[in-house]
C-alpha cells in the first residue's frame, strides 16, 4: 500500500479527532501573546525530546515560563524529567524578550517568519518553528521530526538524511507537501495522520 493509500484510509479511522485537534489549534490562533508564547516553550522543550513530556511540562508550569527565573525553571523542569533541563531554561529565559509574540509574527508573512523563528529565538530550528507555527493556527509547514522521516523512508519517498540543513529541509518538505496534495491535506494535518501512524496518537 502506497502512503497516500494508507492516509486515505486513516481519514476514515482518525478524521474526526484530527479535525477536533486542528480545532484546537484555531481556537488558539484567536488568543493573546501570553499563551502563543506558552506555546513557543511547549515547541523549545520538544527539541530532542518528546511531545507528550513536552504537554506534561507546559501542563505543569503554565505561567511560570514568564516569571521562573533559570535557576528555578531548571530545577522544575529537572524534576519533571526533562534530560537537558539547563540547556532549555535557559532557552525559555532568552524567549521572553519575544513575550509579545503573537504581535511579532502575526505582521509577517508565514515563511517570513518561520525564517525569522528559526534565525532568531534560541532553540528553535525550522522543525521547531514549523511546530509551533501549525500549533497556533499556521498550517502551511512540514513538521520533519524523527517519525515523519522515519515513515516517509519506509515508504520509499526519501532517505534519512544524516543532517538536516535548511536546503535539506525544503527539499524534503517539498515531498511532504506533494504527499499533502495528493491527499487533499495541508501539510500540518497531514502531520497528525503521519505521526499517529508512528505513535497511536493524535497530539499537537
Amino acid at each position: 500500500m502506497e502512503l497516500a493509500e494508507k492516509v486515505e484510509e486513516l481519514k476514515h479511522k482518525i478524521g474526526r479527532i484530527v479535525k477536533r485537534r486542528i480545532t484546537e489549534f484555531m481556537e488558539l490562533h484567536m488568543k493573546g501573546n501570553r499563551e502563543w508564547f506558552l506555546e513557543l516553550c511547549f515547541c523549545i522543550l520538544t527539541a530532542n525530546s518528546s511531545a507528550e513530556l513536552g504537554i506534561k511540562i507546559q501542563k505543569e508550569i503554565g505561567e511560570d515560563f514568564l516569571t521562573f527565573n533559570e535557576r528555578e525553571l531548571a530545577t522544575k523542569l529537572k524534576m519533571l524529567g526533562h534530560r537537558f533541563y539547563n540547556v532549555r531554561a535557559r532557552y525559555i529565559v532568552s524567549a521572553r524578550k519575544f513575550e509579545r509574540i503573537k504581535e511579532i509574527v502575526t505582521v509577517m508573512e508565514p515563511f517570513e517568519a518561520r525564517e525569522w523563528l528559526a534565525g532568531t529565538v534560541k532553540g528553535i530550528g525550522y522543525k521547531e518553528a514549523s511546530h509551533f507555527l501549525r500549533n497556533v493556527g499556521y498550517f502551511d509547514f512540514a513538521i520533519l521530526d524523527r517519525h515523519i522521516l522515519r515513515i516517509m523512508s519506509d515508504y520509499g519517498l526519501i532517505e534519512i538524511p544524516k543532517s538536516l540543513s535548511r536546503k535539506k529541509y525544503m527539499e524534503i518538505e517539498e515531498v511532504f507537501k506533494e504527499l499533502a496534495r495528493k491527499v487533499s491535506l495541508k501539510p500540518g494535518e497531514l502531520d497528525l495522520y503521519l505521526w499517529y501512524m508512528r505513535t497511536g496518537h493524535v497530539l499537537k
